[in-house]
């Protein structure tokens, strides 16, 4: 009997940072339990620094695009997760049965100090949206 695969949109504003991150994450952990995508209620384009300090935990992310949530509006996905408030509060009305998560990570981008310092930000954000999405994949794609 086949499995059919799980769709994941994951939210945040400007589909730069945050979403690209668990976009990356969840398509790790989940293999082919799910196919993921991932919006923004606007657009940003893909942040350098978001690609870099994935490369550090050999995930490669140079591929994504900025996409807008309106692309995906024909999706009919299982699950929507939002990884900002602003996201959360500014999310556009979805169609669909599909269950609702929302965790609020710091913003990397807005990160300020020494090239380290943002650096470092940018690390914790990814280090906490890993733990997320192992979680969620463990909790919510099990077999």
């Amino acid at each position: 009997m086949a499995v059919s695969l799980k769709k994941i949109l994951v939210l945040c504003t400007g589909n730069s940072c945050r979403s690209q991150i668990a976009h990356g994450y969840l398509e790790h952990f989940a293999k082919e339990k799910a196919i993921v995508y991932s919006a923004g209620i606007e657009t940003h384009g893909v942040n350098p620094k978001a690609i870099q300090i994935m490369n550090e935990d050999g995930i490669d992310i140079s591929h994504h695009t900025s996409n807008h949530v309106d692309e995906y509006k024909n999706i009919d996905f299982d699950f929507v997760i939002t990884v900002c408030d602003h996201a959360n509060e500014k999310c556009p009305l979805l169609l669909g049965s599909f269950k609702k998560f929302h965790q609020n990570f710091p913003d990397p981008a807005k990160a300020i100090g020494s090239e380290e310092e943002i650096t470092n930000a940018f690390r914790h954000t990814r280090d906490l949206i890993k733990k997320y999405c192992s979680d969620f994949v463990a909790e919510q794609l099990v077999d």
